[in-house]
């Protein structure tokens, strides 16, 4: 490197006296730290490659191992099989559901043993921590008054604390907490403000804040009021939102969308295609796939099943940049035989593949054909052929699957 650098810059090399001389001392130097460099480089690149050789799932399971990560980051449950990857907490099956009700943008959550993990994903989440470290971060002043939820717990109770401790960020560490330009007597004392504009602004000042660094300090009994208030705001707006994270869950279900076939045109000439997937008041969507009509996805998603278990809706997209994304089309699939179908296999003691049920296809749904229930390898699944709606055309191919609480 420092031999390039020498090459490249002839004006360097032509100075005259002491700069000439410096110039090579300078240089020389450079090509010994390069040097050493260079080696400790190969021997941190040779490490690193070391420790990803033996593949992000057995990564991941090391990191299970670690002593702060064998109980449920919020309400103490022990082995942990899910992860919320942008807070670096891992969670048991229960609080999932919960993490899940705050969206994608809060708690991105993901199963240990059901998805496929990257190296990247495992990367990000070692890279947090662990719950040791989120847990001092995001409890640094937890109230004495406020107990952490128990394995024994109620949903409400688990709801409340984890929107609190991640949402709401009111035990959170004064260091970490923003400090900004919006002074907290102007965010909750103006009483011409809406309740809905304060606490979404209060949210909003709240993510501009946190990447500003801290000047001042704020004691953290002020804060925590602050948090208070804002919760007795926010408490009749986002109450339709909280019930989200109060619903008893029976279930996941693992839906992997697979591909879409002669899907309606919505640009020039094609489509800019992506899915929604809803259930309840839980959703999430797939990537987009960019000009085409025939799109592949092969994108698996999980939502949490209800205890009243609502239709598992579809709905199809065009993505557009510069205007409101084109409609393509929705469907609905009723999933309540699936979850019998495995609530039946779990009681049973059935363990070669065979058919467990299926919907029939008919003129009162959307099925192309039957979908059939089979367990297969100790899972429970449905292939699924949507005949997409208040569309002029297009078909949606899915394969669902239904995990109970155990895993």
């Amino acid at each position: 490197m420092s031999t390039q650098h020498r090459n490249s810059d002839p004006k360097s090399s032509s100075a005259v006296g002491s700069g000439s001389c410096l110039y090579d001392l300078l240089s020389s130097e450079t090509l010994c730290w390069s040097q050493a460099s260079d080696a400790e480089s190969t021997s941190w690149i040779k490490t690193k490659d070391s420790s990803r050789s033996t593949g992000p799932q057995e990564r991941l399971e090391r990191f299970l191992k670690d002593s702060g990560n064998r109980i449920c980051a919020d309400c103490g449950s022990p082995d942990p099989k899910w992860a919320s990857l942008n807070l670096g907490v891992l969670i048991c099956i229960k609080c999932s559901g919960v993490h899940r009700s705050l969206g994608v943008h809060i708690s991105k959550v993901l199963s240990v043993k059901l998805d496929e993990w990257t190296d990247e994903q495992v990367d990000s989440l070692v890279n947090l921590g662990g719950n040791s470290a989120a847990n001092k971060k995001y409890e640094a002043f937890l109230p004495g008054n406020v107990k952490k939820p128990r394995p024994d717990s109620s949903i409400e109770e688990r709801s409340n604390f984890i929107k609190r401790k991640y949402e709401m960020l009111q035990f959170m560490d004064v260091n970490e907490q923003m400090i900004c330009p919006y002074p907290p007597h102007q965010r909750t004392s103006s009483s011409s403000t809406p309740h809905v504009s304060s606490g979404h602004q209060f949210t909003q000042d709240k993510k501009l804040c946190e990447n500003q660094p801290s000047r001042h300090r704020m004691g953290h009994k002020f804060r925590n009021s602050w948090g208070r208030k804002d919760a007795e705001l926010n408490k009749s707006t986002k109450k339709s939102n909280s019930m989200a994270g109060m619903v008893e869950f029976v279930g996941l279900v693992k839906v992997n969308v697979v591909k879409g076939t002669n899907l309606a045109v919505r640009d020039m000439m094609t489509s800019d295609p992506y899915v929604i997937l809803a259930l309840g008041e839980q959703s999430v969507k797939t990537r987009v796939i960019k000009n085409n009509l025939n799109p592949v996805w092969n994108e698996s998603l999980m939502l949490s099943i209800p205890e009243n278990i609502p239709p598992l809706k579809v709905l199809v997209y065009d993505k557009d940049t510069f205007s409101t994304d084109d409609f393509m089309g929705d469907a609905e699939i009723d999933i309540q035989p699936l979850v019998a179908a495995a609530k039946a296999y779990e009681n049973s003691e059935i363990l070669e593949s065979t058919q467990l049920g299926k919907w029939v296809a008919s003129k009162d749904n959307t099925l192309v054909k039957d979908g059939i229930i089979t367990s297969i390898d100790g899972k429970v699944k449905q292939e699924i052929s949507l005949r997409l709606q208040n569309v002029e055309r297009g078909v949606l191919e899915i394969e669902l699957e239904c995990v109970p609480l155990t895993q």
